[in-house]
């Protein structure tokens, strides 16, 4: 279902593209049928309320599908914040692959992470590639 919401999306916004650059601007500058006479395609009042309404009715829609598309997302999550879980551990898992409901002991030397390491000497400096 999103798939096929998707791809409608996806043409309306390309429509929505194409129909705005076919629009004269008002300084007529930019404009590829701008100035100077000549019986162009997309020449006269009505081509531009054509084009006026087309525009409309293709914002509209892309705005409805991406409504669409934001409600069909958010269908079978879990609601909550992705910083519910950021203060407890992960789960220590033992060498079956299982959980074992067990926290880790902390290490010998009473130090936490790399940065203790790296103050008190014990652990190596990284190699940088092309120093000697």
């Amino acid at each position: 279902m999103i798939t096929v919401i998707l791809v409608i999306h996806i043409m309306i916004a390309i429509a929505l593209v194409v129909v705005v650059l076919m629009q004269r601007s008002e300084g007529g500058a930019l404009g590829m049928g701008g100035g100077g006479g000549g019986g162009g395609f997309l020449t006269g009042r009505g081509t531009a309320n054509l084009l006026t309404r087309t525009t409309a009715v293709l914002a509209i829609c892309f705005f409805l599908t991406s409504i669409g598309l934001t409600l069909l997302a958010n269908t079978g999550q879990r609601r909550g914040s992705a910083f519910d879980g950021a203060g407890t551990p992960p789960a220590a898992t033992d060498t079956k692959g299982g959980e074992s409901g067990q926290q880790p002991a902390p290490p010998a030397n009473g130090g936490g992470g790399l940065l203790d390491d790296l103050e008190k000497g014990r652990a190596p400096l990284p190699r940088v590639p092309g120093n000697r």
